[in-house]
C-alpha cells in the first residue's frame, strides 16, 4: 500500500484495506454503513463545498485542514454551530498512501479541535494525471444558533474585517510559484468558530461573510449588489502585513483581491460596533480586527477611498489573481 493504485476505488479488497486502514482509522468509525446516523436537535445549517488547492502542501496547513476549517467557517458566518462533517476524496493513481494519510490526519487535529467528527465519506480514484494527487469534497452540517440576514444591513452600517488580508492567497502564490523570496509568511487558515461566536448574541451584528476567493473587494461587492447600498472603502484602515504589502506590489497584486481562509466581513449597527470590535479583538484570531468602511445610500457599489485621500471604484475582476487557492 505505496501508492494509490485504480484497484483502491474499484470496490475490492484494497478499496476496503484503503477504508479500514486509514479513514476509518483515523477518523474513528465504529460502523461502516451506507449512511451515519445523527441525533440533531433545532434548526440545521448545510454547506458543501470542494477543494482543488495546488499546492496540496503550503506554509500552514494543507488541503486537509483547509476543508475542515473552510467548512466550518462557511457554518460560523452562517450563525450555525458545527455539528459533524462528511467527506468525500477523489484519488489520483499513483498517488503515496503516506501523504495521504498526513491529509486525514490533519483533518482528524482540526476536526478534534472543532470538537466534532467527520462521520461518513466517500472514496474515488482515477487514473495517473487527471486529479493532480487529490481532491476532496466536504459537507457541514451546524445548529443555527442565530440567523443572519443580508437584508438586515441598512445605510450607517460599519464594515469590519477580523484581521489582516491576502496572507492565504500570497502564501499559496509563493509556494506555487517557488518563488526565491526569503520571508516568513504562512496561509491564515483557521477555524473561525470560536471567534465569531463570541459575537452571534450581540443583536448590532446584521451580517457576516468569510473572504475566501476574490478577498475583501468581491464580499464588499456582492454585499452591495444584494443590497443595492453602496459600501466606502477606506484603505489606510484595512489591515496588511508589511511583507504582504510588499509582495503584492513586487508581483502586482492588489490584497483587497487575495483569497483569505481566517477572516471574515462583518456588518455591524454603528452603535454596535466598539463593542463588537472589542470582543473580536479579546480573541487571537481577531488581534487585528477593524473598522474599515461602511454602508451607505450616498453611492451606488463599492469604492475605495486611499490612503492619499482620492477616490477609486473598486469592481469584480475578470478571473482571480491566484486560481486553485481553495
Amino acid at each position: 500500500m505505496g501508492r494509490i493504485s485504480l484497484a483502491h476505488g474499484s470496490g475490492g479488497r484494497l478499496t476496503s484495506e484503503l477504508i479500514k486502514n486509514i479513514f476509518a482509522k483515523h477518523f474513528s468509525l465504529d460502523e461502516l454503513e451506507d449512511a451515519a446516523y445523527l441525533s440533531l436537535g433545532g434548526e440545521i445549517a448545510v454547506t458543501t463545498d470542494s477543494f482543488v488547492v495546488r499546492p496540496l502542501f503550503f506554509p500552514g496547513g494543507d488541503i486537509g485542514k483547509l476543508a475542515v476549517c473552510g467548512t466550518l467557517n462557511d457554518l460560523a458566518v452562517s450563525g450555525a454551530e458545527p455539528l459533524a462533517l462528511t467527506c468525500g476524496f477523489v484519488l489520483e493513481e499513483g498517488f503515496e498512501i503516506r501523504l495521504l494519510e498526513e491529509v486525514v490526519s490533519s483533518m482528524v487535529r482540526e476536526s478534534q479541535g472543532a470538537g466534532i467528527k467527520v462521520v461518513a465519506g466517500d472514496t474515488k480514484v482515477v487514473e495517473k494525471g487527471k486529479a493532480e494527487g487529490m481532491y476532496i469534497n466536504t459537507t457541514g452540517i451546524g445548529r443555527v444558533v442565530r440567523r443572519f440576514s443580508v437584508g438586515d444591513v441598512s445605510p450607517g452600517d460599519l464594515v469590519l474585517v477580523t484581521g489582516s488580508i491576502g496572507e492565504h492567497g500570497m502564501s499559496i502564490f509563493l509556494a506555487r510559484e517557488d518563488a526565491d523570496v526569503e520571508v516568513d509568511l504562512e496561509s491564515d487558515c483557521a477555524n473561525m468558530y470560536p471567534l465569531l461566536s463570541r459575537i452571534f448574541n450581540k443583536k448590532g451584528v446584521k451580517w457576516m461573510r468569510d473572504a475566501t476567493r476574490g478577498g475583501l473587494a468581491t464580499v464588499c461587492l456582492e454585499l452591495s449588489d444584494a443590497t443595492g447600498l453602496g459600501i466606502r472603502l477606506y484603505e489606510e484602515k484595512i489591515p496588511v502585513r508589511e511583507d504582504v504589502s510588499f509582495l503584492c506590489d513586487m508581483f502586482g497584486f492588489d490584497p483587497i483581491y487575495l483569497a483569505n481562509e481566517g477572516r471574515a466581513v462583518v456588518v455591524v449597527s454603528k452603535g454596535d460596533a466598539d463593542e463588537v470590535l472589542e470582543v473580536l479583538t479579546s480573541h487571537w484570531l481577531g488581534e487585528k480586527a477593524s473598522v474599515i468602511g461602511e454602508v451607505t445610500e450616498a453611492l451606488s457599489g463599492v469604492v475605495m477611498v486611499t490612503s492619499s485621500g482620492g477616490v477609486r471604484a473598486v469592481d469584480y475582476l475578470e478571473e482571480d489573481p491566484v486560481p486553485r487557492i481553495c
